[in-house]
């Protein structure tokens, strides 16, 4: 089958933030920046993006250019006869799946809030009742299972039309308006009477804050934000890598997504912080600041019916741009392994995932008497830690290795692909880092992350 490729490099950039652009950063980043004592852990966040994420993303970036196949089968192209590199691509398919049997859920939680907040479902609750509908919400298992399957066949419908006619296509549409949404809701909450605090909070370091958090607990979190904000690990990357030309070079192209990424992110922080100051709700909720805390914002906001719509709006776009993405790559690498058309493999693949998600919604209502991991986990909770936890962490490592090693595809190979075509290079003096500290940081946040989950 002849190997489609993008049809521009604004798509490419667009395709590759929009993978990394979702959940992590409209929703988790800025609920952990409000538990980890605001703009100290957002400086440090920063730092570990440029010294982790960008060299680890310009790595899946150059496999994917050079092989011009999925993960499942990239490294067949590259590596040394009879190495068994090859089994990392089976894994980083299976990563997908995984990351897949839960997000989907979670994209269609985001999905059935717009469409609740834009019928009015929640205006005249009191704080309560809003808390209870989200609850009643997971009791429900139909109408979760119908918003996730809108997300998964709507999903997989795209991108069966093609990577430049469908997928390419529609996330050149749904980023823009998901900029503009930002932008509007975020100087909507800046001119909110109250909101400065919030915004001192998130902007202004405090380190007493910081040291109340702990320091320690402040550089782990930042460190896995930083890492698993842009989807690294599982071939996302590397299958859009797969899909470039050779005008541009790797690095500059990864630090124009992790621009973006960042950019949504911070978007986030401006349009949630001075809105919980405007409101005396605390920035540091945890998960329910977006289901429970902001629809009682909106509640009392002029207009709030509409704002609370473009938000689930905006919350949406962001979960489908990374659906769309790790979608790709399922596809993309079943047709490799199995010869399959593009419309084959996203039709059973559509089947697939639609089983495979419900365990998910089940686990909150007809399996919620089974706790794994923890008394108070559910079944999504032990999905997502296998995914940022294992698959994530040790996925990159095995890149990094694969591309500074000369038992992989060796330093040499891989500063010829990542500085091919021009734009910022990667430097030879950089190589004692990425060769020795890099993996040292990846192990550091796969170990933390475990003792600090487990702890």
């Amino acid at each position: 089958m002849e190997r489609e490729h993008l049809g521009s490099r604004i798509g490419f950039i667009l395709l590759s933030a929009g993978c990394a652009i979702g959940i992590g950063n409209v929703w988790k980043f800025p609920y952990v920046t409000g538990q980890y004592g605001g703009a100290v852990f957002v400086l440090i966040y920063l730092l570990f993006l440029v010294l982790l994420g960008v060299p680890v993303m310009t790595m899946e970036f150059a496999i994917g250019r050079a092989a011009q196949k999925s993960p499942a089968r990239m490294y067949q192209q590259l590596e040394p006869k009879g190495s068994k590199w090859h089994l990392h691509g089976y894994a980083a398919l299976a990563g997908s799946y995984l990351l897949m049997m839960f997000y989907t859920t979670v994209a269609g939680w985001m999905l059935q809030y717009f469409v609740s907040t834009a019928r009015g479902a929640f205006a005249g609750m009191n704080p309560e009742q809003v808390g209870s509908a989200f609850g009643d919400m997971l009791s429900k298992p139909v109408s979760m299972t119908l918003y996730m399957a809108a997300v998964v066949i709507a999903g997989f419908g795209i991108n069966s039309i093609g990577v430049q006619k469908g997928l390419e296509r529609v996330t050149k549409w749904m980023m823009g308006a998901l900029i503009v949404l930002m932008g509007v809701l975020a100087v909507h909450s800046l001119f909110l009477e109250g909101g400065r605090d919030g915004l001192r909070f998130f902007l202004m370091p405090d380190w007493n804050r910081a040291k109340q958090a702990g320091i320690l607990n402040v550089i782990v979190a930042a460190m896995n934000q930083a890492f698993f904000t842009l989807s690294l690990g599982i071939g996302a990357m590397a299958i859009f890598g797969s899909y470039l030309g050779k005008d541009q070079a790797l690095m500059g192209e990864s630090v124009h997504v992790a621009i973006l990424d960042t950019a949504v992110a911070i978007c986030s922080g401006l349009i949630i912080f001075p809105a919980c100051s405007a409101y005396g709700v605390a920035a540091d909720s945890g998960p329910q600041l977006i289901f429970i805390t902001l629809p009682n914002i909106f509640n009392h906001l002029p207009l709030g019916r509409l704002w609370g719509s473009l938000f689930f709006m905006f919350m949406s776009f962001a979960a489908l741009s990374t659906v769309l993405a790790v979608f790709e790559n399922i596809i993309a690498c079943v047709c490799d392994i199995t010869g399959w058309s593009r419309r084959k493999s996203s039709f059973l693949n559509c089947i697939a995932v639609l089983l495979l998600s419900m365990p998910c919604i089940l686990g909150y209502n007809v399996w919620s008497s089974f706790h794994p991991l923890k008394p108070s986990a559910q079944i999504l909770d032990l999905e997502d830690f296998l995914v940022s936890n294992i698959l994530l962490p040790l996925g990159s490592l095995v890149f990094v290795l694969f591309c500074t090693h000369k038992k992989g595809w060796g330093w040499d190979a891989f500063l010829a692909e990542a500085n091919t075509g021009s734009g910022l290079k990667v430097r030879n003096w950089m190589r004692w880092y990425m060769t020795w500290v890099l993996p040292v940081i990846v192990v550091a946040i796969f170990v933390f992350s475990m003792i600090l989950y487990f702890k």
